[in-house]
């Protein structure tokens, strides 16, 4: 069956979801827009949703090919890819392999230091608090999720980092942080959903520790879009 785009489901900051033909896809289209500190600054960059798209697809690829089961099924556009449906779960997890971001500023502890073990952490989904780190005894309280798929998400999330550490390590990149979100399929299992794009992950040069990632929109470093093709460029993807 050849997957059309139907009514819009969900628009984000920067993606936007849509029903299809099938009732078991959608389409997840990226955007150019680019937005930080829960929408208080927002912006057009020129090529970002192409960018985005292309480096998620080639990612999920990566982790598909080790095992791992993803959303994303195939490239519809340039911006957009065909998507299975999942009933997603409100949870962000993140996994620190550096200090950076938040864990700084709640710590008080200096960026860049290596963390041993890697830290792994829950966030809300939720902008008008604007996503609360959270426990897995909240989750389980507000059934947010069960514990099996608590445990399962922990799993994945750390089976992601063995694999993306070294991809990135390769282009002399440290992967110093990033969240993942996941969803339950038709049949109960649970699958890595949203996207993995420099917008939801660090990324530093190893040896200049130069940052290649979103930051440079926070921060205002300039050279988003440039930064992000000259990641996918150090992994091997041409955009």
């Amino acid at each position: 069956m050849q997957i059309t785009k139907g009514e819009e489901l969900y628009r984000g900051k920067a993606k936007t979801v849509f029903h299809t033909n099938d009732a078991t896809k959608l389409i997840l289209e990226f955007r150019n827009d680019t937005s930080a500190f829960d929408g208080e600054k927002i912006e057009k960059l020129e090529r970002k949703g192409e960018v985005n798209n292309k480096f998620n697809h080639f990612i999920m690829q990566q982790l598909e090919n080790a095992g791992i089961k993803t959303q994303v099924e195939s490239m519809l556009t340039d911006t957009q890819s065909v998507v299975k449906k999942l009933s997603m779960i409100p949870l962000e997890c993140v996994v620190r392999n550096f200090a950076a971001g938040s864990l700084c500023r709640r710590l008080g502890i200096e960026e860049g230091i290596a963390l041993n073990p890697t830290t792994f952490e829950f966030f809300l989904k939720n902008d008008a608090l604007h996503d609360p780190m959270v426990n897995e005894s909240h989750a389980l309280a507000f059934d947010w999720a069960t514990q099996a798929q608590i445990d399962r998400m922990k799993a994945i999330t750390f089976d992601v980092n063995e694999v993306l550490t070294p991809l990135f390590r390769k282009g002399n990149m440290l992967l110093v942080d990033y969240k993942l979100e996941f969803g339950v399929s038709h049949d109960g299992e649970i699958v890595l959903g949203d996207e993995f794009t420099p917008d939801g992950c660090r990324l530093w040069d190893a040896d200049t520790k130069k940052k290649l990632d979103k930051d440079r929109f926070r921060q205002g470093l300039g050279s988003v879009v440039e930064s992000y093709i000259e990641i996918a460029d150090r992994i091997g993807l041409s955009i």
